[in-house]
């Protein structure tokens, strides 16, 4: 899985207990170069020779792929031959489900002939053209494997984008984007000072919240839609935030203010569409940020709220097992989305294959 943030690319090899089960063996994450990022960064933005860009960097990142996969197999002493598949989510470039499309960057004809594995991949595809959003792509996933039949869980992502599942016991699983994640937090700590995202929040807790310009940003169109809705780096620009900045904020300030953000996105998610729930488990990179962590329980007093790694899925490695289920999944021809959670018109089996 590489994600919203392009941080890198998080690997694991997981086991099958049983079909629906899937078990974390060992997670591998390995970041991207910084000319990777940047170059992935840039495609963003319209540009000249777009096409021939994407392309080489879709072999780029397969190649990437690759390395990752070979890296983890000799961590865990496993050959590639014992690896029924690979499952590959590619790197989004642009999330416009409205229009009916969503692009992924990937070649994994080229991850399978490199890896000698069989590759599952372009899961998001075939939701969108059901009429869904495509996301979130995991809610199956955290349906079959982390929903309890006696509490209400609330999955969150904390990526670029955060993304929240809702697992009542017994109702429908509901899933959707709720705002931006870490993505624009880290553009900012990377424009002042200099290093890719702030671990722990603690440069945020230097800072005050603007309350003003929080709440110019939380009127951003995006949070008058109602779920299923989902959103990409697209939806939340550097451009957006600067139209609101004057010049004269604090960095810190500023910094104070975007997590304030993300966890009012997370909480109101919560509060208006999670009626009833009890517990919210955090995964994906922004749930190392301890002060986001600690600001949504001052939202959430009544909730208990936690980290993935308590239910056994690490933070880093729970939506890279989620591609590895969707990809069993696929080769059992079975589906691997949920209607009620991204809007599509029913359930569909997602992903090509690829053989090795």
């Amino acid at each position: 899985m590489s994600g919203t943030s392009l941080d890198g690319v998080d690997a694991v090899l997981a086991a099958f207990d049983t079909p629906d089960q899937a078990r974390i063996l060992h997670h591998l994450w390995q970041p991207y170069p910084e000319d990777l990022k940047q170059a992935l960064l840039d495609l963003h933005r319209p540009g000249e020779h777009e096409l021939d860009r994407a392309l080489r960097l879709s072999g780029t990142l397969a190649e990437r792929y690759a390395e990752t996969t070979a890296c983890l197999l000799r961590q865990t002493g496993i050959l590639p031959e014992a690896i029924q598949a690979i499952g590959c989510h590619g790197q989004t470039l642009r999330h416009r489900p409205a229009d009916g499309l969503s692009l992924e960057l990937n070649q994994p004809a080229r991850l399978a002939e490199l890896t000698g594995i069989t590759v599952v991949a372009d899961f998001v595809s075939r939701d969108i053209a059901a009429g869904g959003q495509g996301s979130p792509i995991a809610a199956a996933f955290l349906a079959a494997n982390l929903r309890s039949t006696e509490r209400h869980r609330v999955l969150v992502k904390v990526g670029g984008i955060a993304s929240i599942t809702d697992l009542h016991p017994a109702g429908p699983v509901r899933g959707f984007d709720c705002g931006p994640g870490t993505l624009a937090m880290d553009a900012w700590v990377k424009r002042h000072w200099g290093c890719d995202y702030d671990p722990a929040g603690s440069l945020a807790a230097q800072g005050r919240v603007l309350e003003g310009l929080l709440q110019v940003l939380l009127v951003h169109p995006y949070f008058a839609l109602s779920p299923p809705k989902s959103a990409g780096r697209d939806t939340f620009t550097s451009e957006w935030l600067e139209r609101e900045l004057t010049g004269r904020e604090r960095a810190e300030d500023v910094l104070a203010t975007l997590l304030q953000l993300t966890v009012r996105c997370i909480a109101n998610g919560i509060r208006n569409h999670c009626p009833g729930a009890q517990e919210v488990w955090l995964y994906g990179s922004g749930a190392h940020n301890e002060e986001l962590v600690r600001q949504l329980g001052v939202y959430l007093p009544t909730l208990c709220i936690g980290r993935s790694d308590r239910l056994g899925y690490s933070v880093d490695g729970l939506e890279a097992c989620a591609m590895a289920w969707l990809a069993r999944q696929t080769l059992e021809g079975r589906p691997g989305s949920l209607a009620e959670a991204t809007g599509a018109r029913g359930a569909r089996i997602l992903g090509a294959i690829h053989p090795a």
